[in-house]
């Protein structure tokens, strides 16, 4: 494989993980796919200009894996920073998050590198190895080993023996096979669930705790529910909340962790358990606060389900687009049926 285009060195910012990567264009896969919301970020744009490589927006187009030289994601550490590395292509988190959440196992030292600014990138000595200089590709899932012809032969000769045997035999062997499967199918859910508890679900909830004890040590908790409170407090301000959240331009910003409605919605059930508020605007500014969850993952989540980069291009403005109209559709629902609390 050519290595005439020059390579770049990606290293691991302050608290960042992993020991750094070093990706070079190789024919069509030159894309340097920018997955982080609003404009193209700059480690993107700097990782493109020392390659000679194009940067993608991926909320504004999509892009073939195989067209894909590294991906740019600003990701806590949960989904998105698996998706790619699960592709099998190099992932350059601005953020500093280590391994982490459902996908975990697909993040490795050597396709994954967190905490990058745009100091951390630059040019690689001349000879330096990159990504995919030996030939393989990126971007493809592997394929398991087949059997040869041993194992074949084998295999003949084991169902061979198996006829032979009684059906209670054989209804033994069949019964024990499905019995072990299911119980090492729970076995593994159980550890893969617990995984994910310990590496992503509790992590996430001291996060949100501390937040919430430094708004309410600090005055800001009193201070952001006077600010909202008369917007919670009447249906045309609960629309207006709804509006400003599922605004294209704001709810990818908002998205991440859902930090920001899970603040806000603690602090109006403190008003609503005071007396403060009315019971019957809790439902509706639940969807008032929360139009903007999961805007920042559409792309990822269309990658996801292996979209077309057409089907990407369409499919995030009118997602974006749909949730604007459908949040504060959401808050008029909630409201009706708020009466029947």
């Amino acid at each position: 494989m050519t290595t005439d285009f020059p390579a770049v060195r990606i290293n691991k910012g302050a608290g960042g993980w992993g020991p750094g990567l070093v990706v070079r264009v190789h024919g069509d896969r030159n894309i340097v796919l920018s997955v982080t919301g609003g404009d193209e970020h700059p480690v993107a744009k700097r990782i493109a200009e020392l390659t000679g490589g194009r940067v993608v927006n991926a909320f504004n187009s999509g892009a073939p894996d195989d067209q894909v030289m590294c991906a740019v994601i600003n990701c806590g550490g949960t989904a998105r920073s698996g998706v790619y590395p699960k592709k099998r292509i190099p992932t350059v988190n601005v953020f500093t998050a280590s391994p982490g959440g459902p996908l975990q196992k697909y993040i490795t030292d050597d396709i994954y590198v967190s905490g990058v600014g745009v100091s951390n990138v630059e040019t690689a000595e001349a000879g330096t190895p990159a990504i995919g200089d030996d030939g393989a590709e990126t971007g493809q899932a592997s394929q398991p080993p087949q059997p040869d012809g041993s194992d074949a032969a084998v295999n003949s000769t084991a169902v061979g023996e198996v006829k032979k045997e009684s059906a209670f035999s054989r209804f033994i062997i069949k019964f024990g096979g499905a019995i072990g499967y299911v119980i090492t199918s729970l076995l593994n859910a159980g550890r893969e669930g617990v995984k994910l508890i310990l590496n992503t679900v509790i992590p996430f909830m001291a996060y949100v705790a501390l937040i919430m004890g430094i708004v309410n040590y600090t005055g800001l908790a009193n201070w952001i529910a006077r600010s909202v409170s008369p917007l919670a407090g009447s249906l045309w301000g609960l629309l207006l909340l709804g509006i400003i959240t599922g605004l294209p331009i704001l709810s990818p910003f908002l998205g991440p962790g859902a930090a920001i409605a899970q603040i806000i919605g603690v602090l109006m059930g403190a008003q609503i358990a005071t007396g403060a508020l009315p019971v019957r605007y809790a439902l509706p500014t639940l969807f008032a606060i929360d139009g903007q969850v999961g805007c920042d993952f559409i792309p990822v989540g269309l990658s996801l389900g292996e979209a077309q980069s057409e089907t990407v291009d369409v499919g995030v403005p009118a997602v974006l687009f749909g949730r604007q109209l459908t949040s504060p559709l959401a808050v008029l629902i909630a409201y009706g049926f708020s009466f029947l609390v």
